[in-house]
């Protein structure tokens, strides 16, 4: 974490031999140490607590991204509906426009034959016996 080689911390255990005395030097190693251990607790605990925002964070774009997603799909086959609305509209005008414009069926076809015919024909009585 600090990037001490042993060589230095050997020069700066022999400073506070020196320095603190062999009668306070374990006193103040401990508190050294706890001083470091709550150090290493506390980075600890706020890189977790970095990881997990950063996981919720995560999970909040990944729930919000499908949402958006089925928003859009619904768009789009809105659109793709009024747009095929809008053809058939079209198609159904068109054809109004060219049944008004023709001219009616009944005036331009010859008169049919008569399905029956103008004389009956003579009925035959079986004979008797």
């Amino acid at each position: 974490m600090f990037d001490i080689g042993f060589s230095e911390l050997l020069v700066i255990a022999v400073v506070a031999l020196v320095v603190l005395g062999p009668e306070r030097l374990p006193k103040a190693a401990r508190f050294a140490g706890l001083w470091v251990r709550k150090a290493r607790a506390q980075w600890y605990s706020v890189k977790s607590e970095f990881e997990r925002e950063m996981a919720a964070d995560e999970m909040r774009r990944s729930v919000g991204n499908p949402a958006r997603d089925l928003r859009e799909a619904v768009q789009d086959a809105t659109r793709d509906l009024r747009e095929a609305g809008q053809a058939i509209g079209g198609a159904v005008r068109e054809a109004e426009a060219q049944a008004q414009d023709a001219p009616p069926a009944a005036d331009t076809a010859e008169p049919a034959a008569p399905e029956s015919p103008a004389t009956p024909a003579p009925r035959q009585d079986p004979p008797a016996p």
